[in-house]
């Protein structure tokens, strides 16, 4: 693959990164609801028409419901239209310098494994916790042993680059599936 888009929309912060033949281009950190305007953006800066993509590289989850429809929708369009393929691959990949640490809300948190499970539960002694549940928990976790980087670091943002590494099998966007770790909070009505 040449030229790939890459991006993930399931955490707090969205980004999206253009790779050259293995290079970065661009990275651009977004909402979720922009990443289509930063993906424009990146294009733009560094003179890449959309035809020139060659594969997309999603995040698929954990995180937000509503944030992981809005990144497999956009891959879905997105490969649909340029005709060309796409590989999902976990959020938790998108972090680089520690064990991720995903604010999964309600009083939990996405890491390793994948698993969900409430902040007090994780083993974190001598381990370096990166991600913006990390910074939410950084009492708990540092009381318990851990390490967390100040909260400006930018390994609390996912990394969209990051993500391309990970990518293995490429294929048709709509084969990708979510990764999510618990039933929704939405309720089918009656």
């Amino acid at each position: 693959m040449k030229t790939i888009f890459a991006f993930d929309t399931a955490t707090s912060m969205s980004t999206c990164a253009l790779v050259r033949d293995g290079e970065l281009l661009g990275e651009r950190v977004s909402e979720a609801k922009a990443v289509l305007a930063a993906a424009d953006e990146l294009g733009r800066t560094f003179g890449i028409e959309p035809g020139e993509i060659d594969a997309l590289v999603v995040g698929t989850g954990p995180g937000s419901y509503t944030s992981i429809r809005i990144g497999l929708a956009t891959a879905r369009g997105l490969a649909l239209a340029l005709g060309i393929p796409a590989a999902g691959v976990s959020t938790l990949h998108a972090f680089a310098g520690g064990q991720p640490v995903i604010d999964a809300r309600r009083g939990e948190v996405f890491t390793e494994g994948p698993s969900v499970v409430r902040p007090e539960e994780l083993d974190v002694a001598g381990r370096r916790l990166v991600g913006d549940g990390a910074v939410r928990y950084r009492d708990l976790f540092e009381a318990a042993g851990a390490e967390i980087p100040p909260d400006n670091d930018p390994v609390h943002i996912p990394s969209a680059r990051t993500l391309v590494q990970h990518a293995a099998a490429f294929g048709p966007a709509d084969e990708l599936e979510p990764l999510y770790l618990r039933p929704p909070d939405a309720k089918p009505s009656r």
